[in-house]
């Protein structure tokens, strides 16, 4: 077996990426397939922790958008990524993986609540961890939520799991000639505001000298091809 570049990840999973083709929703099949993908990262001795967000069932900011308080509308979108949280756990579980979903809103009767020292022992078990509610908090992302867990299990990298093989100087679906990069740092990022991860996670990201590894979710197999380094990817640090 090729030997690892990481020891320790943190995957951030946008909730579009558990839609599919889909409007709406979970596609159980996408989720299937991402099991799947951390099942072959955690057998080459990879520790995996996750955080889904929720915009496939409910999004704060399009809520508040619409009139609703913005607060109200934020913990409405955390317990989507609980509902998110827990479909990927089911299906890790179904293919053999030890999983475990974490809330930083406690909820007993669905999951655990989320605990440092807990979720550590878990990834030192060999068991994934989903961290579901985003921070507990409205007003963050669950892309500042997925850089604080990464600092807090003292992860090698984050992963940004995304529909594009790493990050470009415009969206390559609509511009044919977007440059894609293979390296920047953090301060390229925030300075051409290439939204790769809200301001906050990249700024949290630079203060703890995280890296953040942008690649595709859509290639089976690829979570396993970047710990081997041959993944498609751009990898953003100092």
């Amino acid at each position: 077996m090729a030997t690892i570049k990481y020891k320790r990840l943190l995957l951030k999973l946008s909730g579009e990426a558990l839609m599919g083709g889909k409007g709406y929703g979970i596609d159980t099949a996408v989720v299937a397939r991402v099991a799947e993908d951390i099942k072959a990262a955690t057998a080459a001795g990879c520790q995996i922790g996750a955080v889904v967000g929720g915009g496939n069932i409910f999004r704060g900011l399009q809520g508040a958008a619409s009139g609703m308080d913005r607060a109200n509308a934020d913990y409405m979108g955390m317990l989507a990524t609980v509902m998110n949280a827990l479909s990927l756990q089911g299906a890790l579980e179904q293919i053999g993986v030890d999983a475990r979903v974490l809330s930083a809103i406690p909820m007993p009767t669905v999951c655990e609540s989320y605990i440092r020292a807990r979720a550590l022992r878990h990834l030192e078990k060999g068991r994934v961890v989903i961290f579901a509610a985003g921070t507990g908090n409205p007003f963050f992302t669950t892309d500042t939520a997925a850089t604080l867990r990464a600092v807090e299990m003292n992860s090698d990298a984050v992963v940004k799991a995304t529909q594009v093989d790493g990050v470009y100087s415009a969206d390559p679906k609509k511009v044919a000639d977007a440059v894609r990069f293979e390296r920047l740092s953090y301060e390229e990022v925030l300075a051409r505001d290439l939204r790769v991860m809200d301001g906050a996670a990249i700024a949290l990201a630079r203060d703890n000298a995280l890296p953040v590894i942008v690649c595709s979710i859509e290639e089976p197999g690829n979570l396993l091809k970047l710990l081997t380094g041959e993944a498609r990817a751009t990898v953003i640090g100092a």
